[in-house]
């Protein structure tokens, strides 16, 4: 005589066959996550549930359903299928409601797809289903979605009936940013992401359209749409449960490795994670204007479209805050603002920031004695960049600013130093007005890793009227008073980069109207002592093991914030890798933890569990610099990183110059693969196609080094600019690579040492590297027409 069944589910329990015949209790507003899962198992389970289509007599019924669920801002879908069956553009709308009981109980609205193509050279469909096995016309898309709460275990079956009502194969679901008007109504969301599948975005080629001409791809395909996360549904994907996964995770820090490590998990096609936290100072980035954020150099790893494009904001619940405690023993966060946070697996990926200068004092006999403690609260006029939203208040600051500020100082070093002189540049500020400060700089770093870089910026540098202060400390603020708001003046120690106390040290005073923080970059000092009150191992950064555990096995962490135990006897540095790999490593092994899918770990060898993971990703660094230069450097992870790698003859090719604004810069290791690239140029750069160089064999790029020898290559920006490497840039090219290798290990493998046989095997070869190269064009020729192929000949 029950209606309902109650079932408290403990967070690591593993998932059970019953689960997926109940639907989950959203858990009240401010208890994230909840401390068991609530599952309920409705009497609705044993009734039968239809799916007709909508008829003018459901709408008031539908109306009182809206209200109800609270999808009424898209009841202009349902009336323009009422009125004409079509929407504004005139693409046939199709509506359904879902029975039970003889009560209607949810509601869809379809609406035909139109932008397959689009979707095809976006997205990774190709992962999940054959376009071939499907027709354009069976291709959908889902406008609105509600069904009750009792109706969520039957969601795969309201899919099932939708799609052979509605004639269709293929249902998308296009998830938009918060308040976007184009976002679909979907209530609830679980009935949603309990059938669908992420569907990954792909990275686009920069097409040279002006050498192209009539060849380029259509319009439809290199138009940009507002970026949105898609989500597919076909009748396959709804016979196909998912395994839920109630373990409370908790990623604090939106860094590149916190957001590769969710991306991981959240791209799982048949894992459903429940209970997915990120903590993070400034909520989900990817809000601000790339513009505003030119302050900083970037790794290129994430843009703001990037973010949106990922299936992060549908699974994931984002606290804004910051951490402030960690505690072990009852397994939550402390977070800014008094709330708190409990996990199961903690993620600590907050990388590492500028902090606040501690002044060194102005008596040379007596460094580091100066009474004055960097404030707490910054001073008004003095701004530490280290998120976009920091540079994008600095940058509405500054705009209003223009006019009347002098004395801008930026005071630092690395490439974020330069990229800001050059946001000021462009901001309209005098060169004169703008005095760099650089810190003494660290035994073998440099600023640059290319001197014909570093010395074209000094030029433009100088060309600008920057005054440039070398090996500088900051020794006091304004007169030394505690709280220095605002800053008028600033002294540094200048000479020798010895320092207060070293040979010759003089006192430099410059007048201070904004100040722009770019020093003392590490670890956070709320994250630091979050994680040494716990008692976890900290050697300069957080020590892990080579499965990226902590001294708690339920805390991880990847760099840069973290670094391996010295027990490892490593010396890769954690700032020489891919924070985005660290990221996608992490993400691997917390999925062999928690995907019961896949096949248990088979026992170490003797010694294995010593053994650190391999790197293979490039590391990225780019910016605008001073004088409008476009800069993008891509190097190899390596252990042992000299500033100025020597150019012997044998592996740099370098054309162009920095002054000219067409240098590149491009090395190769003793495989005559690309390990190194520089880019300097005046012109935006193609930077998907330059970033696919990296790790290719030079004959796979058109024989450059012969071409080079001969002196026949003059400029390397219009080489890789020419069609004929168009399929190099494409993200399928990998698996081209593969596959000729394939043929290649399988010719080598049946070599009989016959020079005839051999020979007739070498045809056969070469034929049938044709013939994968051939198809290879054909089937992407929807991103590559300029090649013709054998159906056109």
């Amino acid at each position: 005589d029950h209606h309902l069944c109650l079932l408290p589910v403990a967070p690591l329990s593993p998932d059970v066959p019953l689960l997926r015949s109940c639907f989950r209790a959203p858990p009240f507003a401010g208890v994230w996550p909840p401390p068991t899962d609530l599952y309920v198992l409705p009497r609705s389970v044993l009734s039968r549930v239809e799916v007709r289509r909508a008829a003018a007599a459901d709408r008031n019924t539908v109306w009182n359903l809206m209200r109800h669920l609270g999808g009424g801002e898209s009841l202009q879908d349902l009336d323009r299928f009422y009125r004409h069956g079509r929407d504004p553009d005139g693409v046939p709308l199709q509506a359904f409601v879902v029975q039970v009981d003889g009560q209607v109980g949810g509601l869809l609205v379809l609406r035909d797809e139109q932008d397959l193509d689009f979707l095809r050279a976006h997205y990774h469909l190709e992962n999940f289903l054959y376009l071939s096995h499907h027709p354009p016309e069976e291709h959908a898309q889902l406008r609105l979605l509600l069904l009750e709460p009792r109706l969520q275990p039957h969601s795969g079956h309201v899919f099932k009936e939708v799609l052979r009502l509605a004639r269709k194969s293929c249902l998308y679901h296009r998830g938009y940013p918060p308040h976007n008007p184009q976002n679909p109504s979907v209530h609830p969301l679980d009935a949603l992401l309990r059938c669908a599948v992420p569907v990954r975005p792909r990275q686009q080629i920069d097409y040279p359209l002006e050498g192209l001409g009539p060849n380029a791809p259509p319009q439809e395909l290199l138009q940009e749409q507002a970026p949105f996360a898609l989500s597919l549904i076909t009748r396959k994907l709804t016979l196909e449960p998912k395994v839920a996964v109630n373990a409370r995770i908790v990623v604090v820090g939106a860094s590149d490795t916190g957001l590769s490590f969710l991306e991981g998990l959240c791209s799982s096609p048949h894992l459903s994670f429940n209970n997915l936290t990120l903590i993070s100072t400034h909520g989900f980035p990817g809000n601000g204007n790339p513009e505003e954020a030119e302050f900083l150099s970037t790794s290129h790893a994430y843009s703001s479209r990037d973010l949106l494009r990922l299936p992060l904001l549908l699974r994931i619940t984002v606290v804004t805050g910051k951490m402030e405690a960690i505690d072990r023993k009852s397994k939550h966060v402390q977070v800014s603002g008094g709330g708190r946070v409990a996990y199961d697996h903690l993620i600590l990926c907050t990388g590492l920031q500028y902090q606040a200068p501690r002044p060194t004092g102005v008596d040379p006999d007596r460094p580091g004695s100066s009474s004055q403690i960097p404030p707490r609260t910054p001073p008004s006029n003095m701004f530490i960049l280290n998120h976009p939203q920091d540079c994008s208040s600095a940058h509405r600051w500054l705009r209003e600013r223009v006019q009347e500020l002098e004395g801008l100082v930026v005071y630092g070093s690395g490439l974020d130093v330069f990229t800001s002189v050059g946001a000021l540049l462009g901001l309209g500020f005098q060169g004169g007005r703008i005095h760099l400060v650089l810190t003494p700089p660290q035994p073998g770093v440099t600023h640059f890793s290319d001197v014909a870089v570093e010395t074209g910026v000094w030029a433009a540098l100088d060309a600008a009227g920057v005054r440039v202060h070398q090996n500088c400390l900051l020794a006091q603020m304004n007169d030394g008073e505690d709280d220095p708001d605002p800053l008028t003046a600033l002294w540094f120690w200048s000479g020798g980069g010895s320092g207060p106390g070293g040979a010759g040290p003089e006192l430099l005073r410059l007048p201070c109207g904004v100040l722009l923080n770019l020093s003392s970059r590490g670890v956070d000092p709320d994250a630091f002592r979050s994680v040494s009150r716990c008692f976890l191992a900290f050697d300069r950064r957080l020590v892990v093991d080579a499965s990226f555990r902590t001294s708690d096995a339920s805390i991880r962490a990847a760099p840069p914030l973290a670094q391996f135990s010295r027990r490892y006897h490593s010396n890769q540095p954690s700032a020489a890798v891919s924070s985005k790999e660290g990221g996608q490593r992490l993400a691997a092994m917390m999925l062999r933890l928690l995907d019961p899918t896949q096949e248990p770990a088979d026992e170490p060898l003797s010694g294995e569990d010593r053994l650190l993971p391999l790197y293979s990703q490039a590391k990225v660094k780019g910016g605008k610099l001073p004088g409008g230069l476009n800069y993008l450097h891509v190097s190899s992870p390596s252990a042992n990183q000299s500033p100025h790698v020597e150019e012997s003859g044998d592996r740099v090719l370098v054309t162009g110059g920095v002054e000219t604004g067409d240098y590149f810069r491009l090395q190769v290791d003793d495989y005559q693969r690309v390990e190194q690239l520089t880019c300097v140029s005046l012109k935006p750069l193609p930077l998907s196609n330059y970033l696919r160089l990296y790790g290719k064999h030079q004959r796979l790029l058109g024989r450059l080094w012969d071409r080079y020898r001969q002196g026949g290559l003059h400029g390397l920006h219009r080489f890789f600019s020419q069609s004929c490497f168009l399929p190099v840039y494409l993200d399928r090219f990998c698996d081209l690579e593969e596959e000729l290798q394939q043929i290649n290990l399988q010719v080598r493998g049946g070599a009989s040492g016959d020079l005839h046989q051999d020979q007739g095997q070498e045809a056969e070869t070469r034929a049938a590297l044709r013939s994968s190269a051939v198809k290879y064009l054909s089937y992407n020729r929807n991103l590559l027409p300029m090649f013709a192929t054998p159906g056109q000949l």
